[in-house]
């Protein structure tokens, strides 16, 4: 619970700061915005471990938990949980892609689409996509449906469109005390820090030269959650930000270890430290990784890709 209070609380009142120094200046309200934006962030990997049910001891409390913040992360609970649980389902199934995941396609698989394929392709791998559009799109617009889940019954609908109607009450609210550009100008920067660092996360913890993918009849559970996630380094400001989730490699292997024992799991096996370890400096060149090189089992570049098809 200290973690839940430590976290909510100074959100709140960063989120509430900004909006009453907008009067002083805006530019002085913005420098507040990476703060809220990364709490924000940190409140997402709580409502991440109560998906898992690993945030406290009882489930029932673990989803209300997870429902509650999900009407500050625009994310609805029940969708994002099931959508979740079939990633790490499916992580490195070259043959149950599609859940939860940055889209990726194998050498051949490209070069097999038309040039309207690969150019869509190009884009939606292009970083500025990847950390700009993407995230605004997913949630700001893709969240308030229930998209992959609108047959998978009602309980989905009733997730996304109550969190959809709790967070509007919330915004509406705040518009009528502080004005609607207010709101607004306060609101979306917090959100879009929190989205981009969020999904740059999640891209570096799966998306690295050796991650592992097979085809179904070669796929290992325990093995694929392992060698296809990365093991961020962070310094210890950003790992607080982050919930450790850059503990990835332990988080898959054993996803009901909550955010705040990953540390203690990593120090109980010192040798996983040097296991796919990446460090930020690294994390830029990776976002250049787009194709799964099945004869080389790595990920490769759209330009090592054209010299292997020359080959």
């Amino acid at each position: 619970m200290w973690e839940l209070g430590s976290t909510l609380v100074p959100f709140i009142a960063a989120f509430a700061a900004m909006l009453f120094a907008v009067e002083a200046g805006y530019y002085i309200a913005l420098l507040l915005a990476p703060v809220a934006g990364l709490l924000l962030l940190r409140l997402f990997i709580i409502q991440h471990d109560c998906g898992h049910n690993a945030f406290l001891k009882r489930k029932k409390t673990n989803n209300w938990i997870g429902r509650a913040i999900g009407v500050f992360t625009l994310t609805p609970y029940d969708c994002w949980a099931r959508s979740h649980a079939l990633h790490h389902a499916s992580t490195g199934n070259l043959d149950a892609r599609g859940f939860g995941d940055v889209d990726t396609l194998t050498v051949r698989e490209y070069m097999e689409k038309g040039r309207i394929g690969r150019l869509f392709y190009r884009l939606y791998r292009h970083p500025v996509v990847l950390l700009g559009l993407g995230p605004a799109y997913l949630f700001l617009l893709r969240h308030r449906l229930p998209i992959g889940l609108m047959k998978a019954g009602v309980a989905y609908w009733v997730s996304a469109l109550a969190t959809n109607a709790v967070t509007a009450s919330i915004l509406i609210a705040l518009a009528l005390v502080f004005g609607v550009a207010t709101t607004a100008i306060v609101f979306l920067p917090v959100l879009l820090i929190a989205a981009s660092t969020g999904v740059w996360l999640f891209y570096v913890q799966h998306q690295f030269d050796d991650a592992q993918w097979d085809k179904k009849a070669d796929w290992s559970f325990h093995e694929a959650a392992f060698a296809g996630s990365s093991y961020l380094d962070l310094p210890p400001v950003l790992r607080w930000f982050t919930g450790n989730i850059g503990i990835h490699h332990i988080h898959h292997l054993m996803a009901q270890i909550p955010f705040y024992r990953l540390p203690d799991a990593l120090r109980a096996h010192p040798e996983l430290a040097q296991y796919n370890r990446i460090t930020p400096r690294q994390t830029p060149r990776l976002f250049m990784l787009a194709l799964w090189d099945e004869e080389r089992r790595r990920l490769v570049s759209f330009r090592e890709a054209r010299k292997l098809a020359q080959a």
